[in-house]
């Protein structure tokens, strides 16, 4: 990490390229559509799947054979350059199979992961991952979904519901979060595969979104949903040392869920750098276009210093957000460079697009151009894997080294 010119390999810039011409071509162009009709974008997800950009390899291949850790943020930024809602429709997956990574052993990780992607047939297939409930979001402590095992027929019975899942009640793949042991609050969690077809499990509301609309958001109802013993991720021995470890009060590793969002939230900077890339790009083009006065608008200091704040913020996030991905893949975090990451682009992205809007003037508050959409996009970043105050959260806690309520 001692090359500061953060040059890109002669790969990285190949995969950026690969994943902005599908962007260009196929997302960008059926953004409105999909946004309008607030419906999961199959046919976009089909078009990526042909090309092998949603596939289990690709994200393997860019996920765990990249030793920088910079090619998936590389591939996002690109792909919600596009668009937020469909980008997220075919990254939306890899949060699953991320999921099953963070606890799998090598051999689920093998049976499992791939499913979230293609079925046995080879068709389409989807992933989803349920942590968050209808009365705890960011706080872990609070999850009620229960998981009890069924000793005489080596069975995990799952009971709960589950809410903000992308992909929820529609996918192949559910990585369920659940309390296996209530008095542990968050420490007493583990993390289930749902197999295809399972009973008892089914899709609640769906939710109608300010922005993302593309991607599939809903409730999963679990009732009496029993799975295997071998759907435990990481298994019930390594499961039971855990948990007695934690009662001895010895020093463990993280909960199901943050081990999954801390590996994840360089990738949620990533799609908001994308998002705010597309704003600033798009209104610094039309500034250099629209005529105000006899001159075009970006000759008038109060719109260039505006796009000079947007180029330099956009620029700072990227560079936060390659270092935590680095650090990620070799050194591991030391001062929460994920949730920094995370929370200086999210805020980027927030700003960015709402001072898009105000370059476009009245035309940018219409639907009849992006930026509205954009920015309706964008919010999302402040508040999905960790609202932007946990980030403050955890951040405060890794400078001080207290515990802060």
């Amino acid at each position: 990490m001692t090359d500061f010119s953060m040059k890109l390999n002669e790969d990285q810039l190949t995969l950026q390229k690969w994943v902005h011409d599908f962007a260009e071509n196929v997302v960008r162009p059926a953004g409105e559509e999909w946004d309008e009709k607030e419906e999961f974008p199959y046919p976009i997800v089909e078009q990526a799947k042909e090309i092998g950009l949603y596939s289990w390899e690709f994200m393997a291949e860019a996920m765990m054979n990249d030793p920088t850790g910079l090619s998936m943020p590389v591939a996002i930024e690109e792909l919600f350059w596009g668009d937020a809602g469909i980008g997220m429709a075919i990254m939306g997956s890899g949060l699953a199979a991320a999921g099953i990574a963070s606890s799998a052993t090598p051999e689920q990780l093998m049976e499992w992961v791939p499913q979230c992607y293609e079925d046995e047939k080879g068709k389409l297939a989807l992933g989803a991952f349920c942590a968050s409930e209808p009365d705890a979001g960011s706080d872990v402590g609070g999850y009620r979904t229960s998981a009890k095992y069924d000793e005489a027929t080596d069975e995990w019975v799952l009971n709960g519901t589950k809410a903000w899942i992308t992909n929820g009640g529609i996918s192949n793949i559910h990585v369920v979060v659940a309390v296996v042991d209530p008095e542990l609050k968050s420490k007493g969690h583990a993390s289930f595969v749902v197999p295809p077809g399972t009973k008892g499990l089914s899709q609640g509301q769906k939710y109608k979104k300010h922005g993302i609309r593309a991607s599939h958001t809903a409730e999963v109802v679990l009732d009496d949903v029993r799975v295997p013993g071998r759907c435990l991720l990481g298994g019930k021995e390594k499961l039971d040392e855990r948990l007695a470890r934690v009662r001895r009060g010895e020093r463990g590793n993280a909960q199901a869920a943050m081990q999954t969002f801390e590996a994840t939230r360089p990738a949620v900077g990533a799609q908001a750098l994308g998002v705010a890339r597309a704003a600033y790009e798009y209104s610094l083009e039309y500034a250099k276009e629209r005529k105000a006065f006899g001159r075009a608008i970006i000759q008038n200091q109060s719109i260039a210093f505006m796009l000079a704040d947007m180029a330099t913020e956009i620029e700072a996030s990227r560079l936060l957000i390659y270092r935590a991905a680095w650090l990620g893949k070799n050194k591991g975090f030391v001062n929460a460079e994920g949730s920094m990451a995370k929370l200086k682009a999210a805020r980027t992205a927030t700003w960015v697009t709402e001072r898009a809007i105000q370059i476009l003037g009245g035309y940018g508050y219409t639907r009849e151009y992006p930026v509205e959409r954009w920015h309706r996009d964008a919010k999302i970043h402040d508040i999905f894997e960790g609202t932007e105050q946990i980030q403050q959260l955890v951040i405060s806690r890794a400078i001080s080294g207290l515990r802060i309520e």
